[in-house]
């Protein structure tokens, strides 16, 4: 099974060793269940989702069975317009969708220097677009490591590769239910 993680620099492992990159992580947590999966690294550091839309074609490659999409991290650090990034997301999900293609849409949060607008805003886009495109939704990517030293680099921004740890133990529930919606859609 061919899993594509579709992101940005916490997906490409800004910082930490490739084997110690999210997708590596995952891809052996995967592993250790007894899944027979291949996860690929389809991630750029800086990258906005609108940025992402823009290479999307080129960077899920025929054959993927499953998407992770982790994007918006970047537009909510730039102060992009959440409209913006929820359009962009929106036509990332709707193409992998229209490709066959299943999708876990891996949530981002708003820090709370933005203000309780911005945040609301940039916060609902996530479970939203979740529910109104029926995709699998791992409410918050950096859960459990946001804001924690230990777990992150000195940027405050990366994590470390305990922190990387930290996020496949926490979205390992939902990959595992990705990896079986493929299996079933297979089956049909």
């Amino acid at each position: 099974m061919r899993i594509v993680a579709f992101g940005d620099s916490l997906t490409a492992g800004y910082g930490v060793p490739r084997p110690a990159a999210f997708p590596a992580q995952l891809e052996a947590a995967l592993k250790a269940k007894g899944l027979d999966v291949k996860v690929e690294n389809a991630g750029v550091s800086g990258e906005t989702a609108p940025q992402g839309l823009a290479r999307l074609d080129w960077s899920i490659p025929d054959g993927t069975d499953a998407v992770i999409v982790e994007l918006g991290a970047n537009d909510m650090l730039r102060g992009l317009d959440p409209s913006t990034t929820r359009k962009a997301l929106t036509e990332i999900v709707q193409r992998l969708k229209g490709r066959g293609i299943l999708v876990l849409l891996a949530g981002m949060k708003a820090a709370p220097n933005l203000g309780r607008p911005y945040r609301e805003t940039f916060d609902a886009i996530y479970p939203e677009l979740a529910a109104a495109e029926g995709v699998l939704l791992y409410p918050f990517f950096l859960e459990g490591i946001a804001g924690d030293p230990k777990l992150n680099q000195p940027d405050g921004l990366h994590p470390t590769p305990d922190g990387v740890k930290r996020i496949v133990s926490g979205i390992l529930p939902k990959a595992e239910e990705l990896v079986a919606g493929v299996t079933e859609s297979k089956t049909r």
